[in-house]
């Protein structure tokens, strides 16, 4: 690592270039905040008070954003707020204050809930609406804010909390991405809190953590308390000198322009385990599992010579950025091997091959590719699906191959359907390695082509530890997989077991499984893959209890597991009225906002008058008293395979990991290419791992 880290020092970018690139990054974009017109014909609100909570804690996070808006204005106004997505983030609760009380939304197809908010709205009564808004951001629209008022809003998301090679990370999106230049054009955003904001995250685990990082964020550190649980505390406030109070309306404490991302980092050496959370009630006979499997480190080094595609995008939206990846494809090849062989496609509306197929990596041929790919001028639209036919033509079998691709994802020429992606992907026998870059990127369509191929996918912000997380890629990248995988329980009745395609597991990763089951007892539990063409199976016996009301919102983390499956179909397959229903079923049981599904608020006379059932009141009310009696109560275990462990090896780390020919260019290329600032990119790697 140390030596890496040299390495980039004496060959990358300067403070200087550095410096402009975080320029950039923060003056291009699109961010989180409320939403007006851009003509200016109507006054903007203020967002004045702006606190985020964030417990995690048995393997998923839960997320609490608590705003207050404030009209200036002599006339009522409606506020629109704008937030990215969250990566696999499940609603659970929107609740908005009416005359002085907090009123909780509940969740309606979306266009009975757009039909009740129009009407309330139009009679001048207090109402929101919280919907989905494809694959890029969810809206919160508030009316009214009263003349001279505040109006307050509480929203509530969960989301599973992996861990890959020891590390955790948590994402709170603020960064939109910039890839929908309608939108951009319409309207204007305001990002500015005025009086106070805050952001707290508490990370309870079991198992020894050694250190907590806050990248981008300095001055902002994380400390312990009495029961060994991580803190993270910001605190940004106006404050009257004299009176020691916050200043009302006051200029902008902070800006939601910048993501804020926490990292830990598990102790090294811990075994390899299965973890399980689970909810039942005394008088029922079915209860909702999340099983969690974090698997010793017994992938084995690949230590074959490779070939390099590089796939490019050269359309207009990668003008400002193209001489940075120019040069940094030049440093990538020039630390090749010399038995590697490299092949460089551009594309924007069309496909070119610059290389003419594979050339080995001399340094005459170096020289020459690099000069031309620097030499190539950007324009036009994005051809994704060109790009990616044009990477899968020629594949030597014999070789492992890899296929770097930078895009958006965003594809708006030619082929856009995601059916026609799988089926493209599904024609050769490769794995796709998705690295998404940027909040805005169609996340759904990269991840179905991810799992189509049985790769991985990776998230990754501006505020990213690029270096750590193009680490953890390479490890993956140079390692074995697991490909197949199945999990098996018996002994005890298991269903609906989400998600359906378990595809390949990579060095480092966890898998993570949610169900339902029957009963209770002892059940043995066998997880199965496929390894370098044989059978690979760990076998374990763990215990599902009679009872246990812990954590109750795994129901709504099922719920969404099982809602994002039915999408996947959807969108490869195309819409089916049973799976629109069962996803609307499923959303409104238990209280979630989907693409077919929003939740409305009221006021609370109304509900009955609307015939709406208080079930998602019903479903919080009973989180909220799990959730104080789990504060009180000491850390519990959720490992489950202590007396007869599943693996037998320490879990993967990043010490040690990757190696193999291209791992110190690669990562250089992604360096050079993610620093850019707000780049539309996400790069995506293809391998193919011989049997």
């Amino acid at each position: 690592m140390k030596q890496m880290l040299k390495w980039i020092k004496q060959r990358s970018l300067t403070r200087a270039t550095i410096l402009l690139l975080n320029m950039s990054l923060c003056s291009y974009g699109f961010a989180a905040g409320l939403l007006t017109p851009a003509n200016g014909q109507l006054p903007s609100l203020k967002i004045k008070q702006h606190d985020v909570n964030v417990t995690i804690e048995a393997g998923y996070a839960m997320t609490e954003i608590t705003q207050i808006f404030h009209n200036p204005h002599a006339q009522d106004l409606n506020a629109l707020y704008s937030f990215p997505i969250p990566e696999k983030a499940a609603v659970a609760e929107f609740t908005l204050w009416i005359d002085g009380h907090p009123v909780t939304g509940e969740v309606l197809e979306k266009q009975k809930a757009q039909q009740i908010h129009a009407k309330e709205k139009s009679a001048g009564r207090e109402t929101g609406l919280t919907e989905k808004n494809s694959h890029k951001i969810f809206e919160i629209h508030v009316s009214p804010v009263r003349a001279g008022q505040d109006t307050k809003i509480r929203l509530v998301y969960l989301q599973p909390a992996h861990m890959d090679s020891g590390i955790g990370r948590y994402l709170y999106p603020l960064e939109e991405g910039g890839t929908d230049e309608q939108e951009l054009a319409f309207w204007t955003t305001t990002t500015e809190v005025t009086t106070a904001f805050s952001f707290k995250l508490i990370l309870k685990s079991e198992y020894p953590i050694e250190a907590v990082r806050i990248p981008n964020h300095p001055g902002v550190t994380a400390h312990q308390n009495a029961e060994n649980d991580w803190i993270v505390e910001m605190h940004k406030q106006q404050v009257d000198s004299q009176e020691g109070k916050a200043i009302a309306n006051s200029t902008q404490v902070f800006s939601l322009d910048k993501d804020i991302l926490v990292y830990w980092r598990h102790q090294a050496g811990l075994p390899g385990s299965v973890d399980m959370v689970t909810y039942k009630l005394e008088n029922k006979n079915r209860g909702t599992f999340m099983l969690t499997f974090t698997p010793g480190d017994d992938l084995k080094k690949l230590t074959h010579g490779s070939d390099w595609i590089f796939v490019l995008d050269i359309s207009g939206s990668m003008s400002t950025k193209y001489a940075t990846l120019a040069d940094a494809i030049q440093r990538a090849l020039g630390k090749m091997r010399a038995d590697d062989r490299f092949k460089i496609i551009l594309f924007n509306d069309r496909a070119q091959d610059l290389t003419s197929g594979y050339v080995t990596a001399t340094a005459e041929n170096i020289r020459h590719y690099s000069q031309a790919v620097a030499q190539v001028k950007t324009g036009h639209g994005t051809n994704l699906y060109r790009g990616i036919a044009s990477a899968l033509k020629h594949l030597d079998a014999d070789r492992t191959s890899a296929i770097v691709l930078v895009t958006d994802g965003v594809a708006n020429i030619g082929e856009v359907r995601q059916r026609q992606f799988i089926q493209l992907l599904n024609k050769k026998d490769i794995r796709l390695f998705t690295f998404i870059m940027g909040n805005g990127a169609n996340k759904p369509l990269l991840e179905a082509m991810t799992n189509a191929s049985n790769g991985f996918a990776m998230s990754i912000s501006n505020s990213d530890d690029i270096v750590g997380k193009i680490l953890q890629a390479s490890s993956k990248v140079t390692h074995q997989n697991l490909h197949d995988v199945k999990i098996s329980i018996n002994g005890i009745k298991t269903a609906n077991l989400t998600p359906n395609n378990l595809g390949s597991l990579y060095r480092g990763q966890q898998l993570i499984v949610f169900g339902h089951y029957f009963g209770s007892g002892d059940a043995s539990v066998q997880l199965t893959g496929k390894l370098a063409g044989h059978e690979k199976s760990y076998q374990t016996q763990i215990n599902f209890p009679h009872s246990d009301i812990r954590h109750p919102e795994i129901e709504r983390l099922w719920a969404y597991a099982n809602i994002e499956d039915k999408n996947r179909q959807i969108e490869s397959f195309g819409e089916k009225s049973e799976l629109k229903q069962a996803i609307i079923d499923l959303a409104i049981e238990y209280g979630l906002v989907t693409d077919y599904t929003s939740m409305i608020v009221v006021r609370d006379e109304l509900f009955d008058h609307y015939g709406i059932k208080r079930n998602n009141k019903s479903r919080l009310n009973k989180e909220h008293m799990a959730q104080k009696q789990r504060a009180s109560q000491p850390k519990p275990s959720y490992r489950v395979d202590q007396h007869k462990p599943m693996f037998k090896s320490p879990r993967a780390g990043l010490s040690g990991g990757g190696g193999g020919s291209m791992d110190i260019s690669f990562l250089v290329m992604l360096i050079a290419m993610l620093l850019l600032g707000k780049v539309k990119v996400s790069s995506r790697q293809i391998i193919k791992t011989p049997s």
